[in-house]
Protein backbone atom coordinates (compact mmCIF):
# COMPACT_ATOMS: atom_id res chain seq x y z
CA UNK A 1 0.00 0.00 0.00
CA UNK A 2 2.87 2.26 0.73
CA UNK A 3 4.86 1.68 -2.34
CA UNK A 4 1.41 2.49 -4.53
CA UNK A 5 0.87 5.88 -2.50
CA UNK A 6 4.85 6.79 -2.96
CA UNK A 7 4.68 5.42 -6.42
CA UNK A 8 1.44 7.84 -7.47
CA UNK A 9 3.44 10.80 -5.71
CA UNK A 10 5.87 10.24 -8.49
CA UNK A 11 3.03 10.57 -11.65
CA UNK A 12 1.90 13.80 -9.91
CA UNK A 13 5.35 15.43 -10.91
CA UNK A 14 6.22 17.11 -13.77
CA UNK A 15 9.15 15.96 -16.48
CA UNK A 16 11.36 18.67 -15.63
CA UNK A 17 11.14 17.85 -11.40
CA UNK A 18 11.53 14.39 -12.29
CA UNK A 19 14.41 14.74 -14.02
CA UNK A 20 16.40 17.13 -11.49
CA UNK A 21 15.27 14.55 -8.99
CA UNK A 22 16.68 11.68 -11.05
CA UNK A 23 20.20 14.03 -11.40
CA UNK A 24 20.09 14.52 -7.59
CA UNK A 25 19.92 11.18 -6.91
CA UNK A 26 22.35 9.83 -9.34
CA UNK A 27 24.78 12.95 -8.13
CA UNK A 28 24.36 11.34 -4.51
CA UNK A 29 25.27 7.79 -5.47
CA UNK A 30 28.34 8.76 -7.60
CA UNK A 31 29.44 10.46 -4.52
CA UNK A 32 28.61 7.23 -2.22
CA UNK A 33 30.44 5.36 -4.94
CA UNK A 34 33.42 7.32 -4.77
CA UNK A 35 34.04 7.24 -1.10
CA UNK A 36 32.93 3.22 -0.68
CA UNK A 37 36.69 3.31 -3.69
CA UNK A 38 38.23 5.35 -0.93
CA UNK A 39 37.68 3.34 1.67
CA UNK A 40 38.50 0.18 0.33
CA UNK A 41 41.64 2.28 -1.29
CA UNK A 42 42.55 2.79 2.35
CA UNK A 43 41.56 -0.76 4.22
CA UNK A 44 44.23 -2.33 1.72
CA UNK A 45 46.56 0.91 2.18
CA UNK A 46 46.47 -0.15 5.76
CA UNK A 47 46.72 -3.72 5.15
CA UNK A 48 49.60 -3.87 3.57
CA UNK A 49 51.15 -0.81 5.90
CA UNK A 50 49.92 -3.49 9.09
CA UNK A 51 51.31 -6.50 7.14
CA UNK A 52 54.81 -4.27 7.13
CA UNK A 53 54.69 -3.37 10.62
CA UNK A 54 54.52 -7.11 11.45
CA UNK A 55 57.27 -8.07 9.36
CA UNK A 56 59.31 -5.38 11.12
CA UNK A 57 58.28 -6.82 14.87
CA UNK A 58 59.03 -10.35 13.48
CA UNK A 59 62.69 -9.55 12.05
CA UNK A 60 63.15 -7.93 15.06
CA UNK A 61 62.26 -10.41 17.54
CA UNK A 62 64.02 -13.36 15.73
CA UNK A 63 67.58 -11.24 15.34
CA UNK A 64 68.07 -11.53 18.98
CA UNK A 65 70.54 -13.76 20.40
CA UNK A 66 69.21 -17.47 21.02
CA UNK A 67 68.63 -18.64 24.83
CA UNK A 68 69.82 -21.47 26.23
CA UNK A 69 67.22 -23.75 24.80
CA UNK A 70 69.11 -25.41 21.74
CA UNK A 71 67.84 -23.69 18.04
CA UNK A 72 69.65 -27.01 16.36
CA UNK A 73 69.50 -30.11 18.27
CA UNK A 74 71.61 -33.24 16.92
CA UNK A 75 69.09 -35.19 15.38
CA UNK A 76 69.19 -33.15 12.19
CA UNK A 77 67.98 -29.86 10.60
CA UNK A 78 65.30 -27.99 11.44
CA UNK A 79 63.91 -28.38 15.02
CA UNK A 80 60.72 -27.59 15.32
CA UNK A 81 61.06 -27.12 19.32
CA UNK A 82 58.05 -30.23 19.80
CA UNK A 83 59.60 -32.92 21.86
CA UNK A 84 58.77 -36.41 21.14
CA UNK A 85 55.63 -36.47 24.05
CA UNK A 86 56.52 -39.95 24.58
CA UNK A 87 60.13 -39.25 25.31
CA UNK A 88 60.86 -41.13 28.30
CA UNK A 89 58.06 -43.08 28.38
CA UNK A 90 56.50 -46.85 27.38
CA UNK A 91 58.97 -49.25 25.77
CA UNK A 92 62.03 -49.00 24.63
CA UNK A 93 63.01 -45.87 26.56
CA UNK A 94 66.11 -45.56 28.29
CA UNK A 95 66.36 -43.06 31.56
CA UNK A 96 68.99 -40.69 31.31
CA UNK A 97 72.58 -40.71 33.08
CA UNK A 98 72.64 -39.10 36.35
CA UNK A 99 75.18 -36.28 36.36
CA UNK A 100 75.44 -36.56 40.49
CA UNK A 101 78.83 -35.83 41.98
CA UNK A 102 81.11 -38.80 42.25
CA UNK A 103 80.87 -41.27 45.61
CA UNK A 104 82.65 -39.92 48.10
CA UNK A 105 84.18 -43.52 48.77
CA UNK A 106 85.93 -43.80 45.78
CA UNK A 107 88.14 -40.59 46.61
CA UNK A 108 91.34 -40.77 48.57
CA UNK A 109 90.32 -40.24 52.30
CA UNK A 110 93.12 -37.70 53.26
CA UNK A 111 92.66 -37.86 57.04
CA UNK A 112 90.67 -39.66 59.81
CA UNK A 113 88.29 -38.08 62.34
CA UNK A 114 86.78 -40.55 65.32
CA UNK A 115 83.49 -39.29 66.24
CA UNK A 116 82.13 -40.22 70.12
CA UNK A 117 79.07 -40.35 72.43
CA UNK A 118 79.02 -38.30 75.26
CA UNK A 119 75.28 -38.19 76.10
CA UNK A 120 72.41 -40.00 75.61
CA UNK A 121 69.98 -38.25 72.90
CA UNK A 122 66.88 -39.70 74.14
CA UNK A 123 67.36 -39.30 78.41
CA UNK A 124 70.68 -37.28 78.28
CA UNK A 125 72.45 -39.83 80.53
CA UNK A 126 76.32 -39.09 80.34
CA UNK A 127 77.83 -41.93 78.46
CA UNK A 128 81.15 -41.03 78.88
CA UNK A 129 82.02 -43.89 80.86
CA UNK A 130 80.83 -46.58 78.62
CA UNK A 131 82.65 -48.75 76.30
CA UNK A 132 81.84 -48.29 72.79
CA UNK A 133 80.17 -51.22 70.62
CA UNK A 134 82.57 -53.28 68.34
CA UNK A 135 80.26 -51.77 64.96
CA UNK A 136 80.28 -48.29 63.65
CA UNK A 137 79.40 -46.50 61.21
CA UNK A 138 80.94 -44.60 58.51
CA UNK A 139 81.16 -41.73 56.82
CA UNK A 140 82.99 -39.69 53.97
CA UNK A 141 82.80 -35.93 53.94
CA UNK A 142 84.22 -33.80 51.38
CA UNK A 143 85.17 -30.32 52.21
CA UNK A 144 87.23 -27.00 51.83
CA UNK A 145 89.93 -25.75 54.55
CA UNK A 146 88.74 -23.13 57.27
CA UNK A 147 88.21 -19.80 56.04
CA UNK A 148 91.44 -17.96 56.76
CA UNK A 149 91.25 -15.26 59.54
CA UNK A 150 94.88 -13.76 58.28
CA UNK A 151 96.47 -13.61 54.86
CA UNK A 152 99.50 -14.97 54.51
CA UNK A 153 102.21 -12.46 54.46
CA UNK A 154 105.82 -13.37 53.27
CA UNK A 155 108.98 -11.29 54.06
CA UNK A 156 111.30 -12.73 50.33
CA UNK A 157 115.18 -12.02 51.17
CA UNK A 158 116.84 -11.56 47.81
CA UNK A 159 120.31 -12.96 47.86
CA UNK A 160 122.43 -11.16 45.45
CA UNK A 161 125.78 -12.50 43.44
CA UNK A 162 128.57 -10.73 41.80
CA UNK A 163 129.49 -12.75 38.48
CA UNK A 164 133.23 -13.43 38.66
CA UNK A 165 132.77 -13.33 34.29
CA UNK A 166 131.06 -10.28 33.26
CA UNK A 167 131.02 -8.85 36.90
CA UNK A 168 127.31 -8.08 37.01
CA UNK A 169 125.37 -8.38 40.37
CA UNK A 170 122.70 -10.96 40.08
CA UNK A 171 119.56 -10.74 42.45
CA UNK A 172 117.44 -13.77 43.32
CA UNK A 173 114.00 -14.29 41.79
CA UNK A 174 111.18 -15.78 43.90
CA UNK A 175 107.81 -17.85 41.92
CA UNK A 176 105.43 -16.35 44.70
CA UNK A 177 104.72 -13.25 43.36
CA UNK A 178 105.53 -11.06 39.65
CA UNK A 179 108.29 -8.82 39.99
CA UNK A 180 107.03 -5.85 41.83
CA UNK A 181 104.07 -7.14 42.76
CA UNK A 182 102.66 -7.44 46.59
CA UNK A 183 100.11 -9.82 45.33
CA UNK A 184 100.72 -13.41 45.67
CA UNK A 185 100.30 -15.53 43.03
CA UNK A 186 97.90 -17.97 44.10
CA UNK A 187 95.79 -14.62 44.69
CA UNK A 188 96.33 -13.08 40.94
CA UNK A 189 95.42 -16.62 39.29
CA UNK A 190 92.34 -16.43 41.07
CA UNK A 191 91.25 -13.13 41.12
CA UNK A 192 91.89 -14.14 37.15
CA UNK A 193 89.61 -17.10 37.39
CA UNK A 194 86.85 -14.97 39.02
CA UNK A 195 87.06 -12.18 36.56
CA UNK A 196 86.79 -14.59 33.34
CA UNK A 197 85.48 -17.74 34.43
CA UNK A 198 83.11 -16.79 37.20
CA UNK A 199 82.23 -13.64 35.12
CA UNK A 200 82.20 -11.80 38.70
CA UNK A 201 83.05 -8.12 38.47
CA UNK A 202 86.17 -6.83 40.58
CA UNK A 203 83.76 -5.63 43.05
CA UNK A 204 82.76 -8.84 44.02
CA UNK A 205 85.84 -10.32 44.04
CA UNK A 206 86.89 -7.46 46.17
CA UNK A 207 84.08 -8.24 49.00
CA UNK A 208 85.10 -12.38 48.41
CA UNK A 209 89.00 -11.75 48.77
CA UNK A 210 87.74 -9.44 51.76
CA UNK A 211 85.23 -12.05 53.96
CA UNK A 212 86.62 -15.25 53.48
CA UNK A 213 90.84 -14.24 53.31
CA UNK A 214 91.07 -11.24 55.30
CA UNK A 215 92.54 -9.96 51.62
CA UNK A 216 92.55 -5.71 51.35
CA UNK A 217 92.72 -4.99 47.87
CA UNK A 218 91.19 -1.71 45.88
CA UNK A 219 88.94 -2.06 42.77
CA UNK A 220 91.64 0.10 41.03
CA UNK A 221 94.47 -2.13 42.07
CA UNK A 222 92.58 -5.33 40.69
CA UNK A 223 92.13 -3.40 37.81
CA UNK A 224 95.30 -2.34 37.25
CA UNK A 225 96.49 -6.18 38.26
CA UNK A 226 94.32 -8.30 35.61
CA UNK A 227 95.35 -5.92 32.96
CA UNK A 228 99.02 -6.18 34.08
CA UNK A 229 98.64 -10.13 33.66
CA UNK A 230 96.85 -9.91 30.13
CA UNK A 231 99.90 -8.05 29.06
CA UNK A 232 102.28 -10.89 30.31
CA UNK A 233 99.83 -13.63 28.33
CA UNK A 234 99.80 -11.82 25.06
CA UNK A 235 102.32 -14.41 23.59
CA UNK A 236 99.87 -16.90 24.10
CA UNK A 237 96.64 -14.99 23.31
CA UNK A 238 99.22 -14.47 19.57
CA UNK A 239 99.81 -18.09 19.90
CA UNK A 240 96.18 -19.18 19.73
CA UNK A 241 95.36 -16.77 17.28
CA UNK A 242 97.97 -18.34 14.84
CA UNK A 243 95.87 -22.11 15.73
CA UNK A 244 93.05 -20.01 14.61
CA UNK A 245 94.24 -19.40 11.44
CA UNK A 246 95.13 -22.54 10.61
CA UNK A 247 92.01 -24.33 11.57
CA UNK A 248 89.98 -26.27 8.73
CA UNK A 249 86.42 -25.47 10.10
CA UNK A 250 86.26 -21.98 11.76
CA UNK A 251 83.61 -20.43 13.69
CA UNK A 252 82.53 -17.15 14.12
CA UNK A 253 80.46 -14.52 16.01
CA UNK A 254 79.61 -11.66 17.47
CA UNK A 255 77.62 -9.89 20.33
CA UNK A 256 77.24 -6.83 21.87
CA UNK A 257 79.64 -5.28 24.36
CA UNK A 258 79.90 -1.76 26.59
CA UNK A 259 83.21 0.21 27.02
CA UNK A 260 82.62 3.83 28.90
CA UNK A 261 79.04 3.09 28.41
CA UNK A 262 79.40 2.85 24.27
CA UNK A 263 78.57 0.75 21.99
CA UNK A 264 81.13 -1.71 20.96
CA UNK A 265 81.31 -5.47 19.95
CA UNK A 266 82.81 -8.80 21.36
CA UNK A 267 83.83 -11.15 18.38
CA UNK A 268 84.91 -15.00 18.45
CA UNK A 269 86.77 -16.92 16.17
CA UNK A 270 86.80 -20.82 17.22
CA UNK A 271 87.82 -23.72 16.07
CA UNK A 272 86.92 -27.46 17.79
CA UNK A 273 90.20 -26.60 20.57
CA UNK A 274 91.12 -22.94 20.34
CA UNK A 275 88.73 -19.88 20.80
CA UNK A 276 89.77 -16.42 19.85
CA UNK A 277 88.04 -13.39 21.39
CA UNK A 278 88.68 -9.53 20.62
CA UNK A 279 86.51 -6.35 21.59
CA UNK A 280 86.14 -3.78 19.00
CA UNK A 281 84.28 -0.54 18.18
CA UNK A 282 83.52 -2.08 14.59
CA UNK A 283 81.01 -4.56 13.53
CA UNK A 284 82.60 -4.01 10.14
CA UNK A 285 84.52 -5.87 7.88
CA UNK A 286 87.83 -4.28 9.08
CA UNK A 287 87.70 -6.20 12.31
CA UNK A 288 87.44 -9.72 10.28
CA UNK A 289 90.66 -8.90 7.90
CA UNK A 290 92.41 -7.52 11.17
CA UNK A 291 91.93 -11.09 12.32
CA UNK A 292 91.97 -13.40 9.99
CA UNK A 293 93.84 -11.07 6.97
CA UNK A 294 92.58 -11.25 3.26
CA UNK A 295 92.26 -15.03 2.65
CA UNK A 296 91.01 -17.87 5.09
CA UNK A 297 91.99 -21.39 3.56
CA UNK A 298 88.91 -23.06 5.61
CA UNK A 299 85.87 -23.05 6.31
CA UNK A 300 84.40 -20.36 7.50
CA UNK A 301 80.96 -20.83 9.45
CA UNK A 302 78.58 -17.94 10.60
CA UNK A 303 75.26 -16.70 10.83
CA UNK A 304 75.07 -14.46 8.02
CA UNK A 305 76.23 -11.07 8.87
CA UNK A 306 77.40 -9.03 5.69
CA UNK A 307 81.04 -8.08 7.55
CA UNK A 308 81.96 -11.78 6.52
CA UNK A 309 81.65 -11.51 3.38
CA UNK A 310 85.12 -9.39 2.79
CA UNK A 311 86.93 -12.71 3.28
CA UNK A 312 87.53 -14.73 0.37
CA UNK A 313 86.96 -18.46 1.57
CA UNK A 314 84.22 -21.28 1.38
CA UNK A 315 81.45 -20.04 3.90
CA UNK A 316 78.50 -21.90 5.31
CA UNK A 317 75.76 -19.32 7.02
CA UNK A 318 73.61 -20.71 9.68
CA UNK A 319 70.85 -22.49 8.62
CA UNK A 320 68.99 -22.48 12.01
CA UNK A 321 68.90 -18.32 12.02
CA UNK A 322 67.42 -19.11 8.27
CA UNK A 323 64.88 -21.66 9.82
CA UNK A 324 63.60 -19.69 12.95
CA UNK A 325 62.85 -16.46 11.23
CA UNK A 326 60.60 -18.70 8.81
CA UNK A 327 59.06 -20.41 11.99
CA UNK A 328 58.12 -16.88 12.96
CA UNK A 329 56.28 -15.97 10.18
CA UNK A 330 54.83 -18.91 10.18
CA UNK A 331 53.43 -18.48 13.88
CA UNK A 332 52.13 -15.26 12.94
CA UNK A 333 50.17 -15.27 9.79
CA UNK A 334 49.01 -19.38 10.34
CA UNK A 335 46.51 -18.77 7.59
CA UNK A 336 49.13 -18.59 4.93
CA UNK A 337 49.98 -21.99 4.13
CA UNK A 338 52.31 -21.36 1.36
CA UNK A 339 54.98 -20.23 4.26
CA UNK A 340 54.77 -24.20 5.78
CA UNK A 341 54.76 -25.61 2.56
CA UNK A 342 58.02 -23.41 1.81
CA UNK A 343 59.55 -23.99 5.38
CA UNK A 344 58.94 -28.27 4.91
CA UNK A 345 60.41 -27.86 1.54
CA UNK A 346 63.51 -25.97 2.48
CA UNK A 347 64.06 -27.81 5.27
CA UNK A 348 63.85 -31.17 3.84
CA UNK A 349 66.75 -29.94 1.21
CA UNK A 350 68.61 -29.59 4.27
CA UNK A 351 68.30 -32.51 5.92
CA UNK A 352 69.01 -34.74 2.01
CA UNK A 353 72.46 -32.08 2.43
CA UNK A 354 73.20 -33.65 5.87
CA UNK A 355 72.34 -37.18 4.02
CA UNK A 356 74.57 -36.20 1.26
CA UNK A 357 77.45 -35.18 2.98
CA UNK A 358 77.66 -38.35 5.29
CA UNK A 359 77.84 -40.69 2.38
CA UNK A 360 80.43 -38.72 0.33
CA UNK A 361 82.96 -41.75 0.62
CA UNK A 362 80.38 -44.66 0.21
CA UNK A 363 78.44 -42.96 -2.91
CA UNK A 364 82.30 -42.36 -5.25
CA UNK A 365 82.82 -38.80 -6.47
CA UNK A 366 80.82 -38.70 -9.62
CA UNK A 367 77.30 -40.13 -7.68
CA UNK A 368 78.01 -37.16 -5.14
CA UNK A 369 78.62 -34.67 -7.87
CA UNK A 370 75.38 -35.38 -9.48
CA UNK A 371 72.92 -35.27 -6.60
CA UNK A 372 74.76 -32.54 -5.26
CA UNK A 373 73.89 -30.62 -8.53
CA UNK A 374 70.56 -32.18 -8.11
CA UNK A 375 70.20 -30.49 -4.42
CA UNK A 376 71.31 -26.71 -5.69
CA UNK A 377 68.54 -27.57 -8.61
CA UNK A 378 65.92 -28.59 -6.18
CA UNK A 379 66.94 -25.16 -3.98
CA UNK A 380 67.18 -22.99 -7.31
CA UNK A 381 63.30 -24.35 -7.68
CA UNK A 382 62.17 -23.48 -5.15
CA UNK A 383 63.10 -19.94 -4.48
CA UNK A 384 61.58 -19.33 -8.33
CA UNK A 385 58.29 -19.61 -5.86
CA UNK A 386 55.02 -18.86 -8.32
CA UNK A 387 53.09 -16.10 -7.26
CA UNK A 388 54.21 -15.50 -4.15
CA UNK A 389 52.65 -13.28 -1.30
CA UNK A 390 54.14 -10.29 0.35
CA UNK A 391 55.06 -12.67 3.38
CA UNK A 392 56.77 -15.35 1.27
CA UNK A 393 58.32 -12.46 -1.34
CA UNK A 394 60.10 -11.13 2.22
CA UNK A 395 61.25 -14.80 3.44
CA UNK A 396 62.43 -16.24 0.06
CA UNK A 397 64.23 -12.82 0.02
CA UNK A 398 66.01 -13.59 3.15
CA UNK A 399 66.86 -16.84 1.75
CA UNK A 400 68.00 -15.69 -1.44
CA UNK A 401 70.65 -13.29 0.19
CA UNK A 402 71.98 -16.74 1.71
CA UNK A 403 71.62 -18.96 -1.42
CA UNK A 404 75.42 -19.28 -2.05
CA UNK A 405 75.99 -20.23 1.37
CA UNK A 406 72.85 -22.80 1.93
CA UNK A 407 74.88 -26.09 0.72
CA UNK A 408 78.91 -25.27 1.19
CA UNK A 409 78.94 -27.55 4.30
CA UNK A 410 77.81 -30.82 2.03
CA UNK A 411 81.16 -30.61 0.11
CA UNK A 412 82.96 -30.54 3.33
CA UNK A 413 83.19 -33.52 5.89
CA UNK A 414 82.57 -32.82 9.57
CA UNK A 415 81.00 -29.02 8.29
CA UNK A 416 77.85 -28.30 10.05
CA UNK A 417 75.38 -26.27 8.96
CA UNK A 418 74.65 -24.23 11.75
CA UNK A 419 76.53 -22.08 13.74
CA UNK A 420 75.94 -23.36 17.28
CA UNK A 421 79.04 -23.69 18.37
CA UNK A 422 79.88 -20.22 17.83
CA UNK A 423 76.61 -19.13 19.90
CA UNK A 424 78.28 -21.56 22.58
CA UNK A 425 81.51 -20.30 22.66
CA UNK A 426 80.11 -16.57 22.77
CA UNK A 427 77.44 -17.17 25.24
CA UNK A 428 80.44 -16.80 28.65
CA UNK A 429 80.36 -12.98 26.99
CA UNK A 430 77.03 -12.47 27.03
CA UNK A 431 76.93 -13.62 30.69
CA UNK A 432 79.37 -11.34 31.42
CA UNK A 433 77.53 -8.54 30.15
CA UNK A 434 74.84 -8.93 31.97
CA UNK A 435 76.51 -9.48 35.18
CA UNK A 436 79.01 -6.56 34.85
CA UNK A 437 77.27 -4.23 32.08
CA UNK A 438 81.01 -4.39 29.80
CA UNK A 439 84.39 -3.14 30.69
CA UNK A 440 85.38 0.69 31.95
CA UNK A 441 88.27 0.87 29.57
CA UNK A 442 89.70 0.44 26.54
CA UNK A 443 92.77 -1.54 27.78
CA UNK A 444 90.30 -3.41 30.62
CA UNK A 445 88.65 -4.73 27.37
CA UNK A 446 91.27 -5.87 25.77
CA UNK A 447 92.62 -7.92 29.04
CA UNK A 448 89.31 -9.78 29.24
CA UNK A 449 89.57 -10.79 25.63
CA UNK A 450 92.79 -11.87 26.48
CA UNK A 451 92.49 -13.48 29.56
CA UNK A 452 89.02 -15.36 28.21
CA UNK A 453 90.50 -16.69 25.15
CA UNK A 454 93.19 -18.26 27.08
CA UNK A 455 90.63 -19.44 29.78
CA UNK A 456 87.71 -21.20 26.90
CA UNK A 457 91.24 -22.81 24.86
CA UNK A 458 92.16 -24.07 28.23
CA UNK A 459 88.54 -25.28 28.40
CA UNK A 460 88.41 -26.81 24.98
CA UNK A 461 91.91 -28.57 25.67
CA UNK A 462 90.98 -29.85 28.81
CA UNK A 463 93.26 -28.03 30.31
CA UNK A 464 92.69 -26.58 33.64
CA UNK A 465 93.22 -22.84 33.44
CA UNK A 466 94.36 -22.19 36.99
CA UNK A 467 97.18 -24.31 37.36
CA UNK A 468 98.41 -23.36 34.26
CA UNK A 469 98.21 -19.52 34.43
CA UNK A 470 100.40 -20.18 37.53
CA UNK A 471 102.82 -22.65 35.85
CA UNK A 472 102.89 -19.93 33.20
CA UNK A 473 103.26 -16.89 35.21
CA UNK A 474 105.80 -19.15 36.96
CA UNK A 475 108.06 -19.68 33.56
CA UNK A 476 107.40 -15.77 32.91
CA UNK A 477 109.37 -14.98 36.73
CA UNK A 478 112.35 -16.87 35.35
CA UNK A 479 112.83 -16.45 32.02
CA UNK A 480 110.78 -13.21 31.56
CA UNK A 481 108.15 -15.25 28.66
CA UNK A 482 105.18 -16.61 29.62
CA UNK A 483 104.49 -20.65 28.89
CA UNK A 484 103.18 -21.01 25.53
CA UNK A 485 100.27 -23.79 25.63
CA UNK A 486 102.34 -26.02 23.36
CA UNK A 487 104.78 -26.33 25.90
CA UNK A 488 102.42 -27.38 28.80
CA UNK A 489 102.23 -30.68 30.18
CA UNK A 490 99.65 -31.23 32.42
CA UNK A 491 100.75 -34.59 33.75
CA UNK A 492 104.75 -32.93 34.69
CA UNK A 493 102.62 -30.39 36.43
CA UNK A 494 100.31 -32.95 38.07
CA UNK A 495 103.94 -34.99 39.46
CA UNK A 496 105.62 -31.60 40.89
CA UNK A 497 102.10 -30.27 42.72
CA UNK A 498 102.42 -34.05 44.10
Amino acid sequence: MITKVKIKIFFKWTRIVLIGALEQLRKEYQELEDQNREQREEIIRLKSELKKIEIKSINLEVNKPSSKKPEWDKKGVGNDGKGNKNKGKGRGSKARKGAGNRRKDQKKVTRTIKATVDKCDNCDRDLTEEAALKSSNERIVEDIPDIVQETLITRIEQEKKCCPDCKAVITAKSILALPKADIGLNASVLICYFWVALSMPLTRTRDYLQAFFSLKLSTSGLSKHVIRIAEIMKPVYHEILKDIKAGVTLHADETGWRVRGKNWWLWVFGTLDSAYFTIDKSRGSAVVRRVLGEIFFGVLVVDGWSAYLSLICEQQSCMAHVLRKIRKFRESFPQLKAISQFYLKFRRILRDGEKLQSQRTELGKLIFKRRLKKLHDRLNKLLEWQDPDDILKEIIKKVKRQQPRILTFVEHPGVPCHNNYGEYLIRIGVLKRKVSGGSVSPKGAEAYAVLLSIFVTCKLRGIGFPMYLKTSLQHYIKTGKPMLLKEYNPAEEMDLAA
